[in-house]
């Protein structure tokens, strides 16, 4: 029975388990939302949690135990003076964990972690152009005869085109010739 055992071992080592810990807590505070398994996002949230409520003290010794878990001092930087103020009149409850299916690999059971109040906005992708308008442009800028220019008459281009390479021909030729 695990009765009064707290966290997750999540299948590594201790050193290694604490490692991946201190990363995933870096790299939340940077982007303030990061996809990861549903077990990793549990386990971050209670850490993550924690040192948000010691930078909203704000003292020198708060400073000191979360440079202990995140090394990192821009990311602490931030977590004291962007995030933390955030939070002021909440006690808690800072980060919201959002499902999102399994992973394509190996059938892991994927999430989202995010701040609240973050209001992440995905960068948002000009629209793509179909196969074919990709293909038009392509021989527009080559220069290949596309449906609207069929019609015209392109005659004179070809004799441009077998004149530059005669032209060629005679400067590759030996002077005695």
């Amino acid at each position: 029975m695990r009765h009064l055992v707290d966290g997750r071992k999540l299948g590594r080592p201790t050193g290694h388990r604490i490692s991946m810990l201190r990363n995933l807590a870096m790299s939340f505070f940077e982007k303030e939302r990061i996809r990861t398994t549903v077990q990793r996002a549990k386990e971050l949230r209670s850490v993550a949690e924690r040192l948000i409520t010691l930078a909203k003290r704000g003292e020198v010794h708060h400073r000191r135990q979360v440079i202990k878990v995140v090394p990192r001092r821009s990311t602490v930087k931030k977590l004291f003076d962007q995030i933390a103020p955030r939070f002021t009149a909440r006690h808690g409850g800072y980060t919201r964990i959002i499902r999102v299916g399994p992973r394509k690999g190996d059938g892991a059971e994927m999430a989202y972690l995010e701040l609240i109040g973050s209001e992440f906005k995905p960068k948002i992708k000009e629209k793509t152009k179909g196969k074919a308008a990709k293909k038009e442009e392509a021989k527009k800028e080559e220069g290949r005869p596309t449906p609207e220019r069929k019609g015209k008459d392109r005659s004179a281009e070809r004799v441009d085109v077998h004149a530059k390479s005669k032209q060629q021909v005679q400067h590759v030729k030996a002077p005695g010739e």
